[in-house]
């Protein structure tokens, strides 16, 4: 890569990286596996896909599932995880490719949606709520879960991404174009993913005036961003996986000083995706509490807005519909055994629903009254609802209009507010870098 190109990714904190991926022969459809935050409920998912993977070279035996934390071989695991990456980097599974991108096709139920992998500068992230940095958490982080996931990457010589981060490109600048010219590149995989996953093909981005296309385009969206708060990159995804690799990198500055600026820890390995892609699906995550009356939750709600109703509706449909009018209040359903309804709330101080949701939350937890899980599907929170004591909250759907200038205003959303497709269409681990 040029001089002159080098510098203009520099001023964009994103650029190509030295990527690895498998050598020809290896199967990809064993190779891949999905990302490691998913089915943490569900053993069998990951026992079955242990079960397909069997002896072959797979990224299953370089990361760790997280239905496993809890389990007592957690040292053994991440050693195993260590000495796996150090086999393969000796035994020739990896292929390198110097200072490029790849352009990632993934077919799923939703349709085909495209990304381009390439590595973030960390100088330029923070997962700090009212950060204004260029790269930033779009929801809340739990810092808790930070130690854990560090005690994994500390002495890891690759680091495996199912980071995905978002660029608000309307236009179609950065990304699409090499979509339109992708016969002209070299494909580096074509395979379908294992369980469920759908189908994926990487195309190589290395050539010259293609990596000063994308810096140029990336220039185009950086120049029209507030200064004051330019917010170029959002997470989709892995928000965590980042901060750790963050958190890292502050670790090692605080070691080694200056030196730390030329460290390969510097950067993290990530999957840059349009926000308006239209197989990007966004969908809202509910919330259900457990014992706790309504009254006691209409309680806490009224301590927190100016003022709320409760508007009765016929069921799930007329909820859905109801949740998304834009009237100036904040809506969310309330599904119980005994009430159906929407309801209005005027708090002036807060632009979403799900903020006055997680204050309600966090004032009940203060408390010590009921229990709250987050669920994917307005079905499945509403018929939770239905059951004593419960009470299904359906939320309205986020905006991608919306969605960055959300963050801009108001800062990071609260935790676990949106999802970025269902969990087989989560980023499946693929590309590799070097780290140490």
């Amino acid at each position: 890569m040029e001089k002159d190109t080098r510098a203009l990714f520099d001023a964009l904190s994103l650029s190509p990286a030295d990527i690895l991926l498998p050598r020809d022969g290896i199967d990809i459809g064993k190779w891949a596996v999905v990302a490691c935050d998913q089915f943490t409920s569900q053993k069998e998912y990951w026992q079955e896909a242990d079960r397909i993977v069997g002896s072959s070279p797979s990224t299953l035996r370089l990361i760790y599932p997280e239905c496993f934390l809890e389990d007592d071989d957690k040292e053994e695991r991440i050693k195993a995880i260590d000495k796996a990456m150090e086999d393969y980097l000796a035994s020739g599974v990896f292929e390198e490719f110097k200072d490029a991108f790849i352009l990632v096709e993934r077919t799923t139920e939703s349709g085909s949606r495209y990304g381009l992998v390439g590595k973030l500068d960390l100088e330029a992230y923070s997962y700090e709520k009212d950060s204004r940095s260029l790269v930033r958490a779009t929801e809340g982080t739990i810092l808790s879960r930070i130690p854990p996931r560090k005690e994994i990457r500390r002495d890891a010589a690759l680091e495996l991404p199912h980071i995905m981060v978002l660029i608000s490109d309307e236009r179609r600048l950065v990304i699409e174009p090499l979509v339109a010219r992708r016969p002209s590149f070299r494909v580096v995989y074509d395979s379908p993913l294992m369980l469920g996953g759908g189908h994926i093909k990487g195309y190589l981005i290395d050539r010259e005036e293609d990596l000063r296309a994308i810096a140029q385009a990336l220039g185009m969206l950086k120049a029209a961003l507030d200064p004051a708060n330019p917010l170029l990159y959002a997470m989709g995804d892995g928000n965590h996986s980042l901060a750790t690799a963050k958190s890292l990198y502050e670790d090692l500055k605080k070691e080694v000083g200056d030196a730390a600026l030329s460290s390969p820890a510097r950067h993290a390995l990530v999957e840059i995706e349009n926000i308006f892609d239209p197989a990007l699906n966004f969908e809202a995550i509910h919330r259900t509490f457990f014992n706790l009356p309504l009254d006691a939750f209409k309680e806490v709600l009224s301590l927190l807005c100016q003022s709320h109703e409760l508007v009765e509706v016929s069921g799930l449909e007329e909820m859905r519909k109801a949740v998304e009018v834009k009237d100036g209040t904040l809506r969310f359903g309330i599904r119980t055994k005994d009430r159906c309804a929407v309801c209005k709330a005027n708090d002036p101080s807060r632009s979403l629903s799900a903020s006055l949701i997680q204050a309600v939350i966090d004032s009940l937890a203060a408390q010590g009254r009921g229990s709250v899980d987050y669920i994917h599907g307005a079905d499945v929170a509403y018929r939770l609802g239905l059951e004593d004591g419960n009470i299904g909250i359906i939320l309205p759907e986020i905006s991608k209009d919306s969605f960055f200038e959300s963050i801009v205003t108001d800062g990071a959303f609260p935790r676990k507010t949106f999802s970025i497709g269902h969990a087989e269409e989560k980023r499946y681990y693929l590309e590799a870098r070097r780290i140490r």
